[in-house]
């Protein structure tokens, strides 16, 4: 290494504190482009998401045709799981375009639908003021976890202990009938995706912290941060549903 980088030097005339600095510089650009890339795909995939919402919410049709027909978020989930299955589990798959483009859109599509019909049976002022709490709690946290010196991708391992009992828990709150649990369930939610969206968008950022994102994962990085975000949603929902 330490020769290397002499003859380095010595044919370029660039020396060994200069060659590190350019190296930091080129690393960090490619970071720089990396969350660039994740965040403009993923902003893509909320404005179609939460303009299917809106417009579940806001039409009757809409409203009308999704509480006729339950059955059809069974038919989005299938979709959903289906190809978030290849995205997540076939490596090459994901990294090779246009196919990665191709599963995220069906994939966005797909949830987008079956979120659509499921807002649909939520107050439609519930649904606006939930939309509004979750972008500022958003961009709250993404600005917090932009700046901050905490390394929260550390505590990655509890986060995921925790989900684990969250969701055991959630299928015993199937057969609980008390309404202010159900409140209480959803606001640990709310508080548990909102600690994962801090620790994969430190994940996204990389720098210093322990556990950090390929840049050539930007599908998968942009998969995360959408499933945090359409969770938080959704929880902060139920919170503001059960409130009115």
């Amino acid at each position: 290494m330490s020769y290397g980088a002499q003859n380095y030097g010595g044919e370029t005339g660039i020396d060994q504190t200069e060659f590190d600095a350019m190296s930091a510089f080129s690393v960090k650009s490619v970071r720089l482009a990396f969350i660039r890339k994740v965040y403009s795909i993923l902003s893509v995939q909320l404005v179609i998401t939460f303009g299917i919402v809106l417009a579940f919410s806001l039409s009757d049709g809409m409203k009308g045709f999704a509480k006729g027909n339950p059955s059809l978020v069974w038919l989005g989930f299938i979709v959903t799981f289906m190809s978030l299955i290849f995205l997540m589990c076939c490596g090459d798959l994901r990294r090779k375009f246009p196919h990665n483009f191709i599963l995220l859109g069906i994939f966005t599509v797909a949830e987008s639908f079956m979120l659509g019909i499921t807002t649909a049976h939520f107050d439609t002022q519930a649904v606006l003021i939930a939309i509004g709490v979750t972008a500022i709690v958003c961009a709250a946290l993404t600005a917090f976890a932009f700046q901050t010196k905490i390394d929260f991708t550390v505590y990655s391992g509890a986060a995921f202990v925790f989900f684990l009992v969250f969701f055991l828990t959630g299928f015993i709150m199937l057969f609980v009938k008390i309404p202010i649990l159900h409140t209480v369930y959803a606001g640990l939610g709310a508080l548990l995706f909102s600690f994962f969206l801090l620790i994969d968008t430190q994940m996204i950022v990389g720098g210093t912290r322990s556990m950090v994102i390929s840049p050539e994962e930007y599908i998968l990085a942009v998969i995360t941060l959408y499933i945090d975000i359409i969770n938080l949603f959704l929880y902060i929902l139920q919170i503001v549903q059960g409130s009115r």
